[in-house]
């Protein structure tokens, strides 16, 4: 239960996230049962309120709870419920006591439990700070309000799902070139639609016909681990689907399980010496070079990534090998721009010319292909700069004559717009103005009339005035 934090109230029963019924750890409870994994007795578990559904949390679920916990004698040493907030952890993943890891796993949404766990499942002779001594026995209140699988993605945005359905050995998992041997079940909405052996290698697992999510997954993977992954469409077949494989434009996800059978991890760049680093950059050099030809940029950028993550600094070589590692890295940097440019992705395109510049300032090739970077974001001034100094350098650089002629029309039709723009702007202007000075005009016009009628009454009045006068006398 290494995640969970001792805190210093003391207090216990206080509401967290939702309402729940008032128990007692001294109230009636059902009947205790032996859940430790060798039923000697060292994990007791009795259910105070009966949870819902039929499914349990397994290995590599999320699981959100709320928990208080007690010695023996009744005092309470931590709780959630304390601190008003849910405590969330990955089942199997050895983040809490090991007695928690087997709780949790007999509970279902709801339930709330109590657990008596024996220290050698909890923290066993060492005890936890002051508050836990050794050789102390728990007990512990959870309450499961629910759990999800676990997000295995860098970007966290719940493309690939994992849990684990079979505990794989050691702690050892599948590094990028490492050669892989996996049993693969493909299936959509309950039927298979994928069901075969593959060995591939990390980072190139399309070229085997496997989605990324797979592929995610499996860098995630122990040997002889079985997992089930659940994949969104950006990590399968994209929102089209794949109509041969029976998987409909706009599905919601795909399910994988995978077997990780066996797997060769490659050779970590630490554990190179400099002439093995050089020899390796040529090598996914060539590998990149030929996918980019074959126009799979994907699998060329994470070849040419390579290149850097295996050259590292270049201050790391001397002699010879300085140089080659300078011109690998200058390769590296110019032909990820390349690829970047192949995407559509301008920003990386121009960090990596960037690069490639700070190596060879006047290299014409990054110049150049900053310049298309540039053209690309309509960056139009940076990019007549970029195609001017590759003309410095080689005025005979006909594809760089070319584009300084795109930049500089691009950069002639954006000011006539801009003009267009304001031109227009202004007559908009120039037309409400005008309607307010009318506007001012006619009422003014509409005053000067009211007082012209107000006289022309008054008149009147003034000579009905009059005439009543002269009538009574």
């Amino acid at each position: 239960m290494t995640d969970i934090e001792v805190d210093n109230n003391a207090a216990h029963g206080v509401t967290g996230d939702e309402d729940i019924d008032d128990h007692s750890m001294d109230g009636e409870l059902m009947k205790e049962t032996d859940i430790s994994p060798q039923k000697d007795g060292k994990l007791v578990k009795q259910i105070i309120k009966e949870g819902k559904g039929w499914d349990n949390p397994k290995n590599g679920d999320k699981v959100m709870v709320h928990y208080t916990g007690q010695l023996l004698d009744g005092t309470v040493f931590d709780s959630s419920r304390d601190r008003r907030e849910q405590f969330s952890f990955t089942v199997g993943a050895k983040q809490v006591i090991e007695g928690w890891d087997v709780a949790v796993k007999t509970m279902k949404r709801a339930e709330v439990a109590k657990f008596t766990i024996a220290p050698q499942l909890a923290y066993g002779e060492t005890g936890a700070g002051p508050k836990i001594p050794p050789n102390a026995t728990l007990v512990f209140e959870i309450e499961l309000f629910d759990w999800k699988l676990e997000d295995i993605t860098k970007k966290k945005d719940s493309g690939v799902c994992k849990r684990i359905l079979v505990d794989g050995e050691g702690y050892e998992t599948p590094n990028v070139g490492a050669t892989c041997d996996i049993l693969l079940v493909g299936k959509y909405e309950g039927k298979v639609f994928e069901q075969r052996n593959v060995t591939f290698f990390v980072g190139e697992a399309s070229e085997e016909g496997l989605v990324d999510g797979v592929e995610v997954a499996v860098r995630k993977m122990k040997k002889g681990e079985k997992c089930e992954v659940v994949v969104k469409p950006q990590y399968a077949f994209g929102a089209n689907g794949r109509p041969e494989l029976n998987i409909p434009a706009n599905y919601e996800e795909v399910v994988f399980e995978i077997t990780l059978n066996a797997f060769e991890k490659a050779k970590e760049t630490y554990q190179m010496d400099n002439a093995e680093r050089v020899e390796q950059a040529v090598l996914v050099k060539t590998k990149g070079t030929k996918y980019f030809k074959e126009s799979k940029y994907k699998l060329a950028i994470k070849q040419y990534k390579r290149i850097i993550q295996l050259l590292g600094p270049p201050d790391d070589f001397e002699g010879e090998l300085k140089a080659q590692s300078n011109e690998l890295l200058l390769a590296g940097y110019l032909n990820l721009a390349m690829a970047y440019l192949k995407v559509d992705n301008y920003g990386d395109a121009i960090k990596n010319c960037e690069k490639a510049l700070d190596i060879d300032a006047n290299n014409e090739k990054g110049l150049f292909r900053r310049g298309q970077a540039y053209f690309g974001q309509k960056d139009y001034d940076l990019a007549r700069n970029d195609f001017n100094a590759v003309l410095q350098l080689d005025p005979n650089n006909k594809a760089a004559k070319n584009q300084l002629v795109l930049s500089l029309n691009a950069i002639k039709a954006q000011l006539e717009k801009e003009k267009t723009t304001y031109r227009n702007m202004f007559e908009r202007f120039a037309k409400q103005d005008l309607k307010k000075e009318s506007k001012t005009k006619e009422s003014n016009g509409s005053v000067e009339s009211k007082k012209n009628a107000k006289n022309e009454i008054d008149d009147s009045l003034s000579e009905v005035d009059i005439i009543s006068t002269d009538a009574s006398n």
